[in-house]
């Protein structure tokens, strides 16, 4: 009986910690990422948008990932001005669910 008791504890911590994890997966489009500087100009203006948890910058496709948690939206708008004032062009957006 304990022995089932703390298997379930441990499926319900699981299934807490998956819900926590929640949030969105913006992957952006942009043209003019060349080197680990642009990257490094790229993460540091979206690090400081509150609720940004991850960054990751695909310089050889152009393509920025970022996770964001749960409740926090990025929008076109507001990406088109973040990568203009780095000094590239913001081309598309895809948000998915993590």
């Amino acid at each position: 009986m304990k022995t089932i008791k703390t298997l379930a504890a441990l499926l319900i911590l699981a299934w807490s910690l998956g819900a926590l994890a929640a949030g969105t997966r913006y992957l952006m489009r942009v043209d003019g990422l060349a080197c680990p500087y642009c990257a490094y100009g790229v993460e540091k203006k979206l690090k400081k948008i509150e609720g940004v948890e991850a960054i990751d910058v695909d310089l050889d496709h152009g393509l920025v990932t970022v996770d964001v948690r749960e409740g926090v939206q990025l929008t076109e708008p507001q990406m088109t001005e973040l990568f203009k004032q780095a000094g590239f062009t913001f081309r598309s957006m895809k948000a998915e669910p993590r």
